[in-house]
């Protein structure tokens, strides 16, 4: 246990080393938190030759305009520091959520095939907010509180070294029992962190699917899910509150010890003349700023288990290997071959889903890839695009393996073209103008929506390129999606287009309008078609059926309908 604690506190630090803090602004924080604190131990000290003696008669403007410097001084010193504190942390979660964010942006596919993406939104909101409050709201409390802990046992040490070692028997009792509770908030903290992540998980992906979840009446069952992981983070509360149940009264048992212990033996003091009634009030106030910094201190380290767990999540994402968008060179002749080599790819090594697959694309021809559905179509596409890296074999571009060239320049080369059709939430123009690295003109948008047959339903729609689509793109219909999804990949001006089953989910009458637009985007481009309907690939070039991750059969429509059984049974559908 000692190790994962000393490991989670190196993580910690680490973490915010490289969120870069504002040093200074910080330091000075802590400087001016310190000047408060120092300020805070002379005032009891005051208070003795007060009680000793030192009457109101007997002070002179001098002294009064001391105390008031001291403590305007303590009041100004405090609030600028709680300010600059409060300042850093803000910049340093901002600083961590933008490094965050980045990396999440350059994280590969597989990371989010195994991360549910509302975990990676609770890491971004919920564990950044704690190192947050951790900064803003407690290491103030925690250096003033060492400071004004260190300076009263001073002075108290200095008043009557006899009493002060006699107080001390306490403090062991509190921290028998203290420590073992931040050991038991860590694991909480831990437990609260993972369950907070995955309830925001599956409430985010309920609502993005919600009208998958009214359509097939399961609002019933969502809440129950839902309510699962409300009950499971009712538990962790729970259980978070009765530890900090513990803390604030054991704290409160130790102040009222140690004033037993300091009144008793103090008041037997001050009757046999060893101690004044001045030291003894001094002793009292100084107690006071001793045990009420305790407390402040209870809570950062409380704070602090926290912010350990936290880390530990954030650190798991910011450790996760990232793709290298920039790293290789620069595709300098899109127009040549496109060869698949020998690919070989699984999701899991044990269970492959191409194996060996091989074919070539001449440039400015087409290519339809057909076949069973589980064949390993789609995952093709994915390895053109680069979203995994094969296990085994490569594709080149001419004679150069499309690893050497980087993602960015390769992906640039590409269009794409679903049958989900993805879109943003926005208007219709920013949505064609999705991920361009230049400037749109005007003239362009409604160039490419013409040749995409999408010009004459945008036209008609009340604020035409900047009708809003709504989420995903529900405010538009299926055909309406796609045909804005081909402008936006005239747009792009690809060089390799590939059309995943762009078809497939339309009516008859879209479908037309969708092929026309189709082969405006098609002309003069190396393109592959996943496609299910004889339509779409009966005029292609090459047609490639894939069973099973295998190729089978190669060849014009012609050549396979003669020459492959299987093929034939896909064309008669």
């Amino acid at each position: 246990m000692t190790g994962s604690r000393k490991a989670g506190s190196q993580a910690f630090f680490r973490l915010l080393k490289e969120t870069k803090p504002p040093m200074l602004l910080l330091i000075g924080a802590i400087l001016l938190n310190v000047v408060s604190t120092l300020v805070g131990l002379v005032i009891p000290m005051f208070t003795k030759s007060l009680v000793d003696g030192f009457s109101l008669t007997d002070m002179n403007s001098t002294h009064i305009i001391g105390l008031g410097v001291a403590f305007i001084v303590q009041t100004i010193a405090a609030g600028v520091s709680i300010f600059l504190l409060s300042y850093t942390g803000q910049k340093m979660v901002a600083s961590l959520r933008e490094r965050l964010w980045k990396k999440l942006l350059v994280l590969p596919t597989r990371y989010f095939d195994h991360n549910r993406s509302g975990e990676s939104v609770s890491r971004m909101t919920n564990d950044t907010g704690v190192i947050k409050s951790l900064i803003s709201d407690h290491v103030a409390g925690f250096f003033s509180g060492i400071i004004s802990i260190v300076g009263s046992i001073g002075v108290l040490l200095y008043l009557n070294w006899k009493m002060t070692l006699t107080m001390f028997i306490v403090i062991p009792i509190a921290a028998l029992i203290l420590v073992p509770l931040g050991k038991k908030m860590y694991k909480i903290s831990l437990g609260m962190q993972d369950e907070t992540a995955a309830f925001t998980a599956n409430i985010s992906q309920v609502l993005s699917e919600i009208r998958l979840v009214k359509a097939s009446n399961a609002e019933d069952k969502e809440f129950e899910n839902g309510n699962k992981g409300i009950t499971n983070l009712l538990n962790f509360g729970i259980k978070e509150g009765v530890v900090s149940a513990w803390i604030a009264p054991l704290m409160s048992f130790v102040l009222m010890m140690l004033l037993v212990v300091v009144i008793g033996y103090g008041g037997l003091q001050v009757s046999t003349g060893a101690l004044t009634a001045g030291e003894l009030v001094a002793f009292i106030l100084y107690l006071i700023q001793i045990v009420m910094p305790m407390t402040q201190l209870t809570t950062f380290f409380t704070q602090f288990q926290k912010a350990k767990g936290a880390t530990e999540r954030l650190l798991e994402t910011l450790d996760a290997e990232e793709e290298l968008i920039s790293a290789g060179a620069e595709v300098v002749n899109a127009n040549q071959r496109v060869s698949i080599e020998n690919l070989s790819f699984g999701y899991k090594p044990e269970e492959p889903v191409l194996r060996d697959v091989s074919f070539q694309m001449e440039p400015g021809t087409v290519t339809a890839v057909v076949g069973p559905s589980g064949g390993g179509k789609t995952t093709l596409f994915s390895m053109l695009e680069r979203f995994y890296l094969p296990q085994k074999g490569q594709i080149r571009l001419g004679k150069a393996s499309i690893d050497t060239f980087s993602l960015r320049s390769w992906r640039g080369l590409i269009g794409y073209v679903s049958q989900e059709s993805p879109m943003i939430a926005g208007s219709i123009r920013e949505n064609l103008c999705y991920g361009m690295d230049r400037e749109v003109s005007m003239t362009e948008i409604r160039r490419a929506a013409e040749m995409a047959y999408a010009d004459g339903f945008i036209d008609e729609l009340p604020n035409g390129f900047d009708t809003d689509v709504g989420e995903r793109g529900v405010k538009l219909s299926g055909g309406q999606r796609q045909r804005i999804a081909i402008a936006r990949a005239l747009l792009r001006n690809p060089k390799i287009l590939m059309l995943d089953e762009a078809t497939s989910s339309l009516d008859s009458r879209s479908e037309i309008e969708v092929q026309k637009a189709l082969k405006n985007l098609m002309a003069g481009r190396t393109t592959i078609i996943i496609a299910h309907r004889l339509s779409t690939v009966v005029g292609a070039d090459q047609i490639i059926f894939i069973e099973k991750g295998t190729v089978t059969g190669r060849g014009t429509h012609d050549e396979l309908i003669e020459q492959h059984a299987m093929y034939r049974e896909f064309a008669v559908q």
